[in-house]
């Protein structure tokens, strides 16, 4: 390119006028992907893990044997699990707490849990003001179990029925 062409580019101001051109496009021409959130949710992928819930078998019973395969497996140290023997011989939780500010929600509870008992649902409008409302108690996840659990047997593709 020859000095007086660029001088007459620079004199104009071409390069400006070029970006503002393709400012001015986009502006006008190209749809616009604003969700207005409240009422449009945004789509969710079929992976997405959120808010952890303990499930309950079809009779009320919880599900978890206390096998402690979701502690162990947990590279966050988020799981804490205490357990007793039970009458009948058999174990369960007497404690279950997930710290939700810990928890890096990579679903290997979830993978490594034998009897599908702790779930990611996919619920991700939940918030704490505080470090204690994101401390989940086992109340608290068998109360998210409970409230959910035709959505959780449906994205797992059983019917909530034979849960």
């Amino acid at each position: 390119m020859s000095n007086a062409a660029r001088f007459v580019k620079s004199l104009f101001l071409f390069e400006l006028w070029q970006g503002l051109g393709v400012t001015l496009r986009h502006f006008l021409f190209v749809r616009k992907v604003t969700l207005q959130y409240p009422e449009e949710k945004a789509p969710i992928s079929p992976r997405f893990r959120g808010l952890h819930a303990l499930r309950r078998y079809p009779n009320g019973e919880e599900r978890c044997i206390a096998c402690k395969l979701c502690e162990v497996v947990c590279p966050a140290l988020a799981i804490t699990i205490e357990s007793e023997q039970r009458a009948d011989g058999t174990r369960r939780t007497t404690r279950y707490d997930i710290d939700l500010t810990k928890c890096i929600f990579c679903g290997f509870c979830e993978e490594s849990c034998p009897v599908d008992s702790i779930v990611e649902t996919h619920i991700y409008e939940y918030h704490g003001e505080q470090r204690g409302d994101l401390y989940m108690t086992k109340d608290k996840l068998l109360a998210v179990g409970d409230k959910y659990e035709a959505e959780i047997a449906a994205a797992r593709g059983h019917d909530a029925r034979y849960r």
